[in-house]
C-alpha cells in the first residue's frame, strides 16, 4: 500500500486533502484511482487507511476508513550528532538512519570537516535532505518523520547532547567491549540517547574531551575501523536491537 504524509491541519474527521507534489506523484506517477486505497500518516504518530475519493489537479481527497496508532517508531528518542562528510554521504548516511528509526539529526562542523556550506548551499541541501528523510520514512513505514536541523558547530552540539538521558561516543581509545556491551545494556526504553559521529579521519582528541566533559560516555565499535556512514548505523542497529519491544 503505498505511503503518504499529511499536514495534521489538512486531517478532520472524515477526510484527508492531500496537496503539493504527492498529487502528481499519485496522478500522473502511480496513475491511482478513486475506490484506491493509501495509508497516509500526520507525522505525530497516527496513520489513516483511506480510500481515494476526489481527484482534482491540485488537490487529493481522501476518505478516512480506519484510523491506527502507529507501532513503528523505537521507546526511545534517538539523535545523531554527525560530524558533515564529503560529497553526497550524508545523503545516504539520513536515508538509512531515518530507516532504522533515528528521531532527529543534526549535522555538524567539526575539526576535521571538509565540508563548508554558505547560506545558499545550507537552504538547498536542508530542502534535499528533507525530502530524503520524508521518502525514508515512507518506505520504511514509519509514522513521523524526522528532523534534519541545521549544520550545527560542535559546541552548539555538545550543548544539545546535554538534553539526552544519555549520550555515547565510539572513540578507538574507548575501553574493551565488556564496557560498551554494559554500557548499552544499561539503556533503557523511553531514555533519551545522543550518538556522536565524526566525519572522515574522526574526532580530534580534544573534541572528544570536551564531549566526556559534557557527559558523553565513550563507547567501542570493535577491533575494525568503520566509515562515518557506518558507524552511525552500526550504534543504531545496536539500539534497536536492545530497546524495540
Amino acid at each position: 500500500m503505498h505511503h503518504f504524509f499529511a499536514d495534521p491541519s489538512h486531517i478532520g474527521e472524515k477526510e484527508i486533502t492531500l496537496t503539493g507534489a504527492d498529487v502528481n506523484h499519485i496522478r500522473n506517477v502511480l496513475r491511482m484511482r478513486p475506490g484506491e486505497e493509501v495509508l497516509i500518516s500526520d507525522g505525530r504518530g497516527t496513520d489513516y487507511r483511506c480510500k481515494l475519493e476526489e481527484m482534482a489537479e491540485t488537490c487529493i481527497t481522501a476518505r478516512i476508513c480506519w484510523v491506527l496508532e502507529g507501532n513503528a517508531e523505537l521507546p526511545s528518542r534517538i539523535t545523531l550528532y554527525q560530524g558533515l562528510p564529503k560529497g553526497d554521504k550524508m545523503e545516504f548516511i539520513i536515508q538509512k538512519c531515518v530507516e532504522l528509526g533515528v528521531s532527529r539529526i543534526v549535522p555538524m562542523y567539526t575539526k576535521r570537516t571538509v565540508v563548508k556550506l554558505d547560506a545558499k548551499k545550507e537552504e538547498n541541501r536542508a530542502r534535499r535532505w528533507k525530502g530524503i528523510c520524508e521518502s525514508a520514512a515512507k518506505q520504511s513505514g514509519r509514522g513521523i518523520v524526522p528532523e534534519v536541523l541545521s549544520p550545527q558547530t560542535f559546541a552548539q552540539a555538545v550543548k544539545d547532547a546535554g538534553q539526552q538521558d544519555i549520550c555515547l561516543i565510539p572513540y578507538e581509545l574507548a575501553k574493551d567491549m565488556k564496557h560498551t556491551r554494559e554500557l548499552f545494556s544499561s539503556i533503557k526504553p523511553g531514555q533519551s540517547v545522543g550518538i556522536f559521529i565524526g566525519p572522515e579521519g574522526g574526532f580530534e582528541e580534544s573534541e572528544v574531551e570536551q564531549a566526556v566533559s559534557a557527559g558523553a560516555r565513550p563507547v567501542t565499535l570493535g577491533r575494525r575501523i568503520l566509515r562515518t556512514e557506518t558507524a552511525g548505523m552500526a550504534v543504531l542497529s545496536m539500539l534497536v536491537y536492545l530497546l524495540e519491544e
